[in-house]
């Protein structure tokens, strides 16, 4: 979907003004919405994709007027609505809840979300492709300023679940991911810094061959 959060080559949002010695959190709230989002997600209600869709499915102006761990939790709250987990006459715990003493396990184990894919790969390293130009109505991995344009394929990584799928319920639905590197002058025009390039990582069915 071409939502709020893809901001990539737009203008007008100001010079990216890094902090010097940025704290991990600038309040305590923001630490617990983080462990929140973290805890339910433990629940197995939804994936990694469902929740990063439902953050970036935020009505736009709330999307840019709120910081980075104000989306996290209005994307929580929509998706603790979706799921049937707001209900205050619960009584019983979650019988997936995450206990304290397995936070540090959990984390540390992650997410395998490689998968084995059958034949040969359609691309290699050195091929033209094209990002298809695709406008979804759903969720994609597919940033907004590569589509249409053209690059290099610089790997090939083997098989991965398809974000586009997983968001929605349809299974791993797994394809080739592949790193496709953009020029900077194909992609923004003479106006683009002299020397930029953008590596993209991309699902097969995101690419065409030139």
């Amino acid at each position: 979907m071409n939502g709020p959060q893809d901001l990539g080559g737009q203008m007008g949002f100001g010079p990216v003004r890094p902090e010097v010695n940025e704290p991990v959190f600038h309040a305590a709230w923001e630490a617990r919405a983080l462990g929140l989002t973290l805890a339910t997600g433990a629940l197995g209600h939804w994936n990694i994709d469902e929740s990063r869709h439902a953050r970036e499915s935020l009505p736009p102006a709330v999307y840019l007027s709120s910081s980075y761990y104000e989306i996290w939790i209005r994307g929580l709250e929509a998706l603790l609505d979706r799921h049937g987990l707001l209900d205050p006459a619960a009584s019983v715990p979650h019988p997936r809840r995450l206990a304290p003493g397995a936070v540090a396990q959990v984390l540390a184990a992650g997410t395998d979300y490689t998968r084995p894919i059958a034949g040969p790969p359609r691309f290699r390293p050195g091929d033209r492709v094209r990002a298809r130009n695709i406008h979804p109505r759903g969720h994609t991995r597919l940033p907004r300023y590569v589509r249409g344009h053209a690059g290099i394929v610089e790997a090939e990584h083997g098989g991965f679940v398809l974000p586009d799928a997983n968001a929605h319920g349809q299974g791993d639905a797994p394809e080739r991911l592949y790193t496709v590197v953009f020029d900077g002058a194909d992609l923004w025009g003479p106006d683009a810094e002299p020397g930029t390039s953008v590596s993209v990582d991309a699902w097969e069915s995101y690419l065409e061959p030139i």
